[in-house]
């Protein structure tokens, strides 16, 4: 178990995921539409491989868990805001007409 730990905890130390925002040009509306997507940001290191007690464990079981939260709380912001986005595309979409038939 601790051979886990410290493999998997220096992974997660200090990285959190946030939800980011980009306008991307979609050509079959011939707009520009937002889109969400998740990013996973570094913010400090925590120092874990120098852990030798119980104690330890507490700070990684918090490590994992700020990581694990951030990614649920962030994703789920994605979530809903795609689907925003997405009904706000609907509603702006101008299709160019299509080439008449022969």
């Amino acid at each position: 178990m601790r051979a886990l730990l410290s493999a998997v905890l220096p992974l997660l130390a200090g990285c959190v995921v946030m939800p980011k925002t980009e306008e991307v040009y979609d050509r079959s509306c011939q707009i520009y539409v937002r889109e969400m997507s998740l990013e996973a940001v570094n913010v400090g290191g925590v120092r874990l491989g120098l852990c030798q007690n119980a104690g330890c464990l507490g700070g990684a079981a918090v490590v994992g868990a700020v990581a694990a939260a951030s990614a649920v709380i962030s994703g789920s912001i994605v979530v809903v805001g795609n689907t925003v986005y997405w009904l706000e595309k609907k509603g702006r979409c101008n299709p160019p007409p299509a080439a008449p038939a022969e």
